[in-house]
């Protein structure tokens, strides 16, 4: 969410369209009013509650801090906003109060629908709270319009929510192709510090159940008892969580995954880097074989978009967005959720067939830009225009 916030901000600049993007401060050392984003747009720090992370569940607490901390901004700068796009459900929260009074047209998007994500919850960690449910059945039925993006959000909606969706719009995110696009393997592997001759499967995300990595080491375990190290030796990399903790100090999730590797015998084929720079992904995702997002949910999937811009072919779960990102046997493949055999089938045709790798990875990158930030930018504007009845910049 927060890449896709970052990048349309980005992008609607270069429109010469002006956007501030309001959080909540987490570091009272850092600026209140930053100008990263290019273009005059900014990212502006609203104190509310303390200045340090919170948890999820003490956010709500201070929303009316966040709130009449916006309006003080707002009023300070003497800034007029035509509309109000909201990101989550509780920013949505907060653009309800603040259209009430403003009196300016209200766009939400979710990214991930808590009911969905309370559907698969693995843990008790990553069941959503009854007040997130209620709220985004609220803001289903109250925002001016909704972005979906994919049309399997739009059934989602449908189906569990039972909500009307002709204010239900569908805009995927998009990639951007000049920073996320085909490195030769060899340059890839050197700035990444992997021997030219090693291979490599990868996958990024956070660590945690929903994630579906267990599935992955399960499959690396049964390609390992296979045999097909002794003829395509291989590795996997994952990215994500924090490697700097201690084992007594790792999340029960980054414990459990150790552990798995440990009993089936792997310990040597999978790596954990940690989390990695943005600005790095590009060389890890062409220095890849593969990347695999074994989710049991994915209202998108952005990295298998980012992938499959760098030329990387994709497996992954046949859910949510993933089903539609994903080209079953042109950009990559789909599996079935949780089905560590199916997975490691399709990581079999891809580690042994060189040819077919490559035919799929050029499909991918040819595939991925129809997602260009500069077709899917033109879309958010069009949006904007409808609401606002008038032309933008």
């Amino acid at each position: 969410m927060n890449v896709y916030v970052r990048d349309l901000t980005r992008e609607l600049g270069r429109k010469g369209i002006g956007v501030d993007v309001f959080t909540r401060s987490q570091d009272e050392h850092v600026p209140h009013v930053l100008h990263h984003l290019g273009f005059g747009n900014r990212v502006v720090h609203i104190p509310a509650g303390p200045e340090t992370p919170l948890s999820r569940h003490d956010l709500a607490n201070h929303l009316d801090d966040f709130i009449a901390g916006v309006l003080e901004f707002a009023e300070s700068k003497e800034i007029d906003y035509d509309l109000i796009h909201c990101h989550y459900w509780l920013s949505g929260l907060a653009g309800l109060s603040l259209r009430e009074t403003w009196n300016l047209p209200l766009i939400q998007m979710f990214h991930t629908l808590a009911i969905m994500k309370d559907r698969v919850a693995r843990s008790a960690e990553e069941e959503p709270s009854d007040l997130r449910l209620e709220s985004e059945a609220r803001l289903l039925q109250s925002a001016d319009r909704v972005v979906a993006a994919t049309p399997a959000e739009v059934a989602q909606i449908q189906w569990l929510y039972r909500e009307d969706t002709s204010r239900v719009v569908v805009i995927p995110p998009g990639v951007d192709t000049s920073h996320f696009y085909p490195i030769p393997d060899d340059e890839a592997k050197e700035y990444i510090g992997v021997p030219c001759h090693d291979r490599m499967l990868l996958f990024v995300g956070r660590i945690e159940p929903l994630k579906g990595i267990d599935t992955l080491i399960e499959a690396v375990g049964i390609l390992h008892q296979e045999g097909i190290l002794d003829q395509h030796p291989f590795c996997l990399a994952v990215i994500g969580g924090d490697t700097h903790s201690s084992r007594e100090q790792m999340s029960t999730e980054m414990e459990r995954l150790h552990t798995m590797r440990e009993s089936l015998g792997i310990l040597d084929l999978i790596t954990f880097l940690g989390r990695r720079d943005q600005d790095t992904l590009p060389y890890y995702y062409s220095a890849a074989e593969a990347v695999v997002v074994p989710s049991h949910y994915e209202s998108f999937g952005l990295v298998a978009l980012e992938a499959m811009a760098c030329g990387t072919p994709v497996v992954a779960s046949e859910i949510g967005g993933l089903a539609f990102l994903v080209r079953d046997g042109e950009t990559g493949f789909h599996v079935p959720t949780g089905d560590p055999e199916a997975l490691a089938e399709k990581l079999r045709l891809i580690i042994q067939d060189d040819d077919l790798r490559a035919q799929l990875g050029q499909q991918a990158t040819e595939y991925a830009q129809a997602y260009s930030w500069d077709l899917m930018v033109e879309q958010v504007i069009d949006l904007y225009r409808s609401m606002l009845g008038k032309k933008l910049a």
